[in-house]
């Protein structure tokens, strides 16, 4: 993947805040996230983290309108209401990457990705004359433009994964949210879809929200983090002030250690299991 920042500033919207104010969800008549609110503000990058099964991706998907609150209120720069724009206008202005999307045959990535223009697209798929270049930009910014041609059916995961990136960039709106958009890649494609997040919040002014598991790529990649558990956020705010071992071990139900590294300076968890324990009980007594 290519830095965001090589691309000129004009080539994207300027971010838009999305708050989310008491969202209450639930699944079969039962509560299965309470009273949750957050912001995500131009510029930043704001990470939720959780157990499974904490309401990270429920929230998530609820602020991209694609599961209906049984209370509370959706805010697009203080004054829209988000449940209230239509599909095409609400999809100008947020795009999502969804978790576990099928996979397409008879399609090229190109194709593909050009699906990401249909906000703009009049009838018929037509007047979007700034699609060429958004897809291009796309194809170029997640490192798949070699594959620009190829079936999509052919691809791995990973790059699927990154095509599928691609479409929410080509949709270019101010908001990008990520539902575990590590899922699949390896590790030098997880390192540089963190520093891409992180290019379109300082470089385009971007609101990015996303779903992580890895506390310590969350720590390194956020401005904000937001830990939810059992439906509730319980903390919002800097990775060094939500990230304590005390509320990381009390969530998570395992004993976490939490360090900075002394080289980065960026924080470092470390969840201690039966085994760890005995080592430590080892080295103390020999």
């Amino acid at each position: 993947m290519q830095a965001a920042e090589e691309t000129s500033a004009d080539t994207r919207p300027l971010g838009h805040e999305l708050s989310a104010k008491g969202v209450t969800v639930a699944y079969d008549g039962v509560d299965v996230v309470h009273d949750a609110s957050m912001t995500l503000r131009p510029g930043e990058v704001t990470v939720l983290v959780g157990p499974n099964g904490s309401g990270k991706s429920t929230v998530l998907r609820t602020i991209a309108r694609l599961q209906r609150p049984r209370a509370g209120t959706l805010v697009i720069d203080g004054d829209a209401d988000g449940f209230a724009l239509s599909p095409r206008e609400f999809s100008r202005r947020v795009a999502l990457l969804t978790q576990g999307r099928p996979t397409p045959s008879g399609l090229t990535v190109r194709d593909l990705v050009a699906f990401g223009r249909y906000p703009y697209r009049g009838r018929w798929g037509r007047d979007d004359p700034g699609g060429r270049a958004a897809v291009e930009r796309a194809l170029a910014l997640t490192g798949v433009e070699d594959l620009a041609e190829r079936g999509a059916e052919y691809l791995s995961g990973g790059q699927l994964q990154r095509v599928w990136l691609a479409g929410c960039l080509a949709q270019e709106t101010g908001v990008l949210l990520l539902d575990e958009p590590t899922t699949y890649l390896d590790l030098r494609y997880q390192v540089e879809l963190l520093d891409l997040m992180r290019d379109l919040a300082d470089g385009h002014g971007i609101a990015v929200g996303a779903v992580l598991h890895d506390l310590d790529q969350a720590a390194a990649v956020a401005d904000r983090i937001v830990l939810l558990h059992a439906g509730r956020i319980i903390a919002d705010g800097a990775p060094e002030d939500v990230l304590t071992p005390e509320r990381l071990t009390d969530t998570y139900g395992i004993r976490i250690d939490v360090e900075t590294d002394p080289l980065t300076g960026q924080l470092r968890t470390r969840a201690i299991g039966r085994h760890h324990l005995r080592s430590e009980r080892l080295s103390t007594t020999s």
